[in-house]
Protein backbone atom coordinates (compact mmCIF):
# COMPACT_ATOMS: atom_id res chain seq x y z
CA UNK A 1 0.00 0.00 0.00
CA UNK A 2 1.63 3.86 -1.33
CA UNK A 3 2.02 5.89 1.48
CA UNK A 4 0.59 9.53 1.81
CA UNK A 5 3.09 11.74 0.50
CA UNK A 6 3.79 13.84 3.93
CA UNK A 7 5.13 17.22 2.35
CA UNK A 8 4.38 19.88 0.34
CA UNK A 9 5.95 19.25 -2.96
CA UNK A 10 6.86 22.80 -4.05
CA UNK A 11 7.99 23.93 -0.57
CA UNK A 12 10.86 21.01 -0.71
CA UNK A 13 11.48 21.94 -3.87
CA UNK A 14 12.60 25.28 -2.33
CA UNK A 15 14.43 24.25 0.40
CA UNK A 16 16.37 21.77 -2.41
CA UNK A 17 16.92 25.20 -4.36
CA UNK A 18 18.33 26.80 -1.41
CA UNK A 19 20.76 23.53 -0.28
CA UNK A 20 22.13 23.46 -4.27
CA UNK A 21 21.92 27.31 -4.55
CA UNK A 22 24.77 27.69 -1.56
CA UNK A 23 26.43 24.70 -2.09
CA UNK A 24 26.72 23.96 -5.73
CA UNK A 25 25.45 20.38 -7.54
CA UNK A 26 28.95 18.78 -7.02
CA UNK A 27 29.40 19.91 -2.87
CA UNK A 28 25.65 18.70 -2.39
CA UNK A 29 25.10 15.62 -0.65
CA UNK A 30 21.83 13.60 -0.46
CA UNK A 31 22.35 14.11 3.73
CA UNK A 32 22.49 17.43 3.10
CA UNK A 33 19.33 17.28 1.23
CA UNK A 34 17.76 14.95 3.66
CA UNK A 35 18.42 17.74 6.59
CA UNK A 36 17.60 20.48 4.93
CA UNK A 37 14.49 19.00 3.22
CA UNK A 38 13.05 17.23 6.21
CA UNK A 39 12.23 14.58 3.86
CA UNK A 40 13.15 11.09 3.81
CA UNK A 41 15.99 10.04 2.09
CA UNK A 42 13.44 6.96 0.03
CA UNK A 43 10.79 10.12 -0.01
CA UNK A 44 13.63 11.97 -2.07
CA UNK A 45 13.75 9.19 -4.20
CA UNK A 46 10.24 8.20 -4.70
CA UNK A 47 9.00 11.76 -5.05
CA UNK A 48 11.98 13.19 -7.37
CA UNK A 49 13.77 10.47 -8.22
CA UNK A 50 18.06 10.79 -7.62
CA UNK A 51 20.09 13.97 -7.06
CA UNK A 52 20.30 14.92 -10.85
CA UNK A 53 16.40 15.02 -11.55
CA UNK A 54 15.73 16.59 -8.39
CA UNK A 55 18.78 18.89 -9.87
CA UNK A 56 16.97 19.67 -12.83
CA UNK A 57 13.47 20.22 -11.28
CA UNK A 58 15.26 22.95 -8.91
CA UNK A 59 16.61 24.32 -11.91
CA UNK A 60 13.35 24.35 -14.25
CA UNK A 61 11.65 25.89 -10.39
CA UNK A 62 14.52 28.53 -10.94
CA UNK A 63 13.67 30.07 -14.39
CA UNK A 64 10.19 30.11 -13.35
CA UNK A 65 11.57 32.46 -10.70
CA UNK A 66 13.23 34.32 -13.60
CA UNK A 67 10.46 34.67 -15.76
CA UNK A 68 8.34 35.60 -12.81
CA UNK A 69 10.46 37.71 -10.44
CA UNK A 70 12.99 39.54 -12.48
CA UNK A 71 11.03 39.32 -16.28
CA UNK A 72 7.49 40.02 -15.25
CA UNK A 73 8.74 43.40 -12.95
CA UNK A 74 10.69 44.97 -15.31
CA UNK A 75 8.05 44.88 -17.59
CA UNK A 76 5.99 46.40 -14.83
CA UNK A 77 8.25 49.53 -15.29
CA UNK A 78 7.14 52.90 -16.93
CA UNK A 79 9.77 52.69 -20.27
CA UNK A 80 11.38 49.44 -21.90
CA UNK A 81 14.97 51.68 -20.84
CA UNK A 82 13.64 51.40 -17.53
CA UNK A 83 12.80 47.70 -17.20
CA UNK A 84 16.19 47.44 -18.99
CA UNK A 85 17.85 48.63 -16.17
CA UNK A 86 16.23 47.03 -13.78
CA UNK A 87 16.99 44.02 -15.14
CA UNK A 88 20.94 45.05 -14.11
CA UNK A 89 20.01 46.92 -11.03
CA UNK A 90 18.34 43.83 -9.87
CA UNK A 91 21.55 41.49 -10.58
CA UNK A 92 23.37 43.69 -8.54
CA UNK A 93 21.58 44.06 -4.95
CA UNK A 94 23.59 42.32 -2.82
CA UNK A 95 22.57 40.04 -0.33
CA UNK A 96 24.83 38.45 2.39
CA UNK A 97 26.75 36.42 1.39
CA UNK A 98 25.75 36.15 -2.41
CA UNK A 99 25.08 33.37 -3.71
CA UNK A 100 24.80 34.74 -7.33
CA UNK A 101 22.47 33.47 -9.78
CA UNK A 102 21.76 29.82 -10.21
CA UNK A 103 21.81 29.52 -13.79
CA UNK A 104 25.37 30.75 -13.92
CA UNK A 105 26.24 29.13 -11.26
CA UNK A 106 24.88 25.86 -12.98
CA UNK A 107 27.02 26.98 -16.15
CA UNK A 108 29.73 27.55 -14.63
CA UNK A 109 29.76 24.20 -12.58
CA UNK A 110 28.12 21.33 -14.64
CA UNK A 111 27.43 22.69 -18.44
CA UNK A 112 30.75 21.29 -19.71
CA UNK A 113 29.67 18.21 -18.91
CA UNK A 114 26.56 17.67 -18.24
CA UNK A 115 24.55 17.80 -21.48
CA UNK A 116 20.86 18.50 -19.37
CA UNK A 117 22.21 21.32 -17.71
CA UNK A 118 23.54 23.04 -20.16
CA UNK A 119 20.40 22.68 -22.39
CA UNK A 120 18.32 24.11 -19.31
CA UNK A 121 20.99 27.32 -18.40
CA UNK A 122 21.11 27.80 -22.62
CA UNK A 123 17.24 27.77 -22.63
CA UNK A 124 17.27 30.28 -19.44
CA UNK A 125 19.63 32.72 -21.63
CA UNK A 126 18.06 32.45 -24.52
CA UNK A 127 15.34 33.54 -23.25
CA UNK A 128 16.60 36.13 -21.09
CA UNK A 129 17.93 37.63 -24.45
CA UNK A 130 14.91 37.39 -25.94
CA UNK A 131 13.25 39.28 -23.81
CA UNK A 132 15.86 42.02 -23.88
CA UNK A 133 15.53 42.25 -27.56
CA UNK A 134 11.61 42.50 -27.37
CA UNK A 135 12.82 45.53 -24.63
CA UNK A 136 15.06 46.90 -26.88
CA UNK A 137 12.99 46.72 -30.19
CA UNK A 138 10.16 48.64 -28.41
CA UNK A 139 12.16 51.02 -26.92
CA UNK A 140 13.63 51.50 -30.47
CA UNK A 141 9.78 52.11 -31.54
CA UNK A 142 9.20 54.78 -29.27
CA UNK A 143 12.63 56.55 -29.79
CA UNK A 144 13.99 55.70 -26.28
CA UNK A 145 16.81 53.73 -27.62
CA UNK A 146 18.05 55.04 -31.14
CA UNK A 147 17.23 53.05 -34.25
CA UNK A 148 21.24 52.84 -35.61
CA UNK A 149 21.51 49.97 -33.08
CA UNK A 150 20.82 46.61 -34.12
CA UNK A 151 18.42 45.20 -32.01
CA UNK A 152 19.51 41.79 -32.15
CA UNK A 153 23.46 42.73 -31.62
CA UNK A 154 22.16 44.86 -28.87
CA UNK A 155 20.51 42.35 -27.04
CA UNK A 156 23.45 40.11 -27.05
CA UNK A 157 25.29 42.61 -26.21
CA UNK A 158 23.33 43.13 -23.13
CA UNK A 159 22.71 39.61 -22.18
CA UNK A 160 26.34 38.97 -22.08
CA UNK A 161 26.83 41.62 -19.98
CA UNK A 162 24.17 40.76 -17.60
CA UNK A 163 25.68 37.50 -17.13
CA UNK A 164 29.20 38.93 -16.64
CA UNK A 165 27.30 40.98 -13.91
CA UNK A 166 25.92 38.07 -12.12
CA UNK A 167 29.57 36.36 -11.97
CA UNK A 168 30.98 39.60 -10.45
CA UNK A 169 28.65 39.86 -7.77
CA UNK A 170 29.76 37.01 -6.35
CA UNK A 171 33.39 38.39 -5.90
CA UNK A 172 32.92 41.55 -4.67
CA UNK A 173 31.00 43.77 -2.20
CA UNK A 174 32.08 47.20 -4.03
CA UNK A 175 28.45 48.46 -4.40
CA UNK A 176 30.28 51.61 -6.33
CA UNK A 177 32.38 49.59 -8.84
CA UNK A 178 29.03 47.39 -9.63
CA UNK A 179 26.97 50.56 -10.29
CA UNK A 180 29.41 52.10 -12.74
CA UNK A 181 29.35 48.82 -14.49
CA UNK A 182 25.39 49.12 -14.67
CA UNK A 183 26.16 52.64 -15.74
CA UNK A 184 28.94 52.55 -18.21
CA UNK A 185 27.23 49.19 -19.93
CA UNK A 186 23.51 50.76 -20.46
CA UNK A 187 25.19 54.13 -22.04
CA UNK A 188 24.99 52.11 -24.86
CA UNK A 189 21.54 52.66 -24.69
CA UNK A 190 21.87 56.67 -25.09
Amino acid sequence: MARNREFEVNTVLGKAMDVFWEKGYEKTSMQDLVTEMGVHRRSIYDTFGGKHELFMKVIDRYDEFIDTTIHRHADEHTSPKQAIRYMFERAIRKKEPSKGCLMVNTAVELAIHDEEAAAKVNLSFTKTEAHLLELVQLAQKTGEIAGQHDAVKLSQFLNNALLGLRVLVKTTDDREKLQGIVDTTLSVLD
